[in-house]
């Protein structure tokens, strides 16, 4: 099932101007705060309405300018989830799971089972909003959107309003959700960590506009991306699987490049996982170096050098199947004598990759 759009809405001084198509999986939109994010969520919700052109899901007009066609939002059969949550403080989590469901035609005893313990949320059916903490009153939402039986899901920065620890409760429930095939999720948000775990493809906004679509490992680890993603916070991603764990802690993981000695690994050997690697953590070296502190030294090609405006240069890396990130200096590039095609040796530190950028992939 795909989502097709392709608007054109007036927003005051802002002029709304997209097109794009959203697949199966989890489609990010990312941008900076005013790009158009949530106007594009509105608009596919039924909360707005554009002023020309075509909204479409599996092959069907939720709305098109030229035959008149507007669906109702409670016709579309599309599940919202706000940043906010927007629980009904004076209900219990079951009436609000369940107020959803009414709308979408009843609650069905056996999908409720199956979703409150796919979120996690059974043993608080009872309790109202108020007694909940922010990640669970995320996982309600979530559980009375889906409850609605939606065909598509639209979360709108659900995770902006958590701190680190909330959010790092709720990520392993959103990868589940992605990898049990269920509705098409259109995730909106400005966080690149989030986007990195969860997207399977990244539509990129800026002022209204389409700058970029594809796949996630292709925009990430795209060297001329890296303004728009930040310098600290770009980098690629990687599939992984675990091959062991050592007495001290670390764990050695199977990527396609070669092995990744990494700390904080509980998942059972022989578990695959999505690993973000940041460009400010990769050093480059044109000789495999030896007695230092770093674990993990994997050869690489160059396959592009980006020259920033200041003393900083993006390195794209092909490293076996996958592609790689380094953000070094100008400097080091001229004097390494970086270029396409150029082998030489990615060194990173086993310490490197925070565990909040180690996810799961479906099996």
């Amino acid at each position: 099932m795909t989502l097709t759009l392709d608007i054109r809405q007036r927003l005051g001084a802002f002029t709304l101007e997209a097109a794009f198509q959203a697949g199966p999986g989890v489609t990010a939109l990312f941008g900076a705060s005013g790009a158009g994010k949530s106007s594009i969520v509105n608009a596919i919700a039924g909360l707005s309405r554009p002023d020309a052109g075509r909204i479409a899901f599996a092959g069907s007009d939720l709305f098109n300018a030229e035959t008149g066609t507007h669906l109702l939002a409670h016709h579309r059969r599309v599940g919202v989830v706000f940043q906010d949550n927007r629980l009904f403080p004076h209900f219990s989590v079951a009436q609000n799971i369940r107020y959803g469901a009414r709308l979408a035609g009843g609650v069905d005893a056996a999908q409720e089972s199956r979703i409150t313990d796919l979120l996690g949320i059974t043993a608080l059916m009872n309790r109202r909003p108020g007694a909940l903490s922010g990640g669970e009153k995320s996982r309600v939402a979530l559980a009375r959107a889906l409850l609605m039986r939606p065909r598509l899901l639209l979360m709108d920065e659900p995770l902006a309003a958590l701190d680190g620890p909330r959010k790092e409760e709720i990520l392993p429930y959103l990868e589940r959700l992605r990898d049990q095939a269920g509705p098409p999720i259109l995730y909106v948000s400005h966080s690149v960590a989030e986007i990195a775990r969860l997207s399977d493809h990244i539509v990129m906004l800026d002022q209204g506009r389409v700058l970029r679509a594809g796949p996630a490992q292709d925009l990430l680890s795209d060297p001329a991306l890296m303004p728009q993603f930040g310098i600290r916070e770009a980098g690629a991603i990687l599939t992984a699987t675990v091959e062991a764990h050592a007495p001290d802690g670390l764990s050695r993981l199977r990527i396609s490049g070669g092995a990744l000695w990494v700390m904080g690994v509980g998942a059972p050997v022989g578990t695959r996982l999505r690993l973000r690697l940041l460009a400010s953590d990769i050093i480059l070296a044109a000789e495999a170096p030896r007695a230092i502190s770093a674990r993990n030294v994997l050869p690489v090609t160059v396959e592009t050098v980006q020259q920033g405006h200041g003393p900083g240069a993006a390195v794209s890396l092909r490293c076996g199947e996958d592609r790689l990130l380094a953000r070094i200096t100008s400097r080091a590039v001229a004097e390494i004598g970086l270029e396409p095609g150029r082998d030489c040796f990615a060194i990173l530190k086993a310490t490197a990759i925070a565990r909040s950028d180690i996810g799961s992939v479906q099996a």
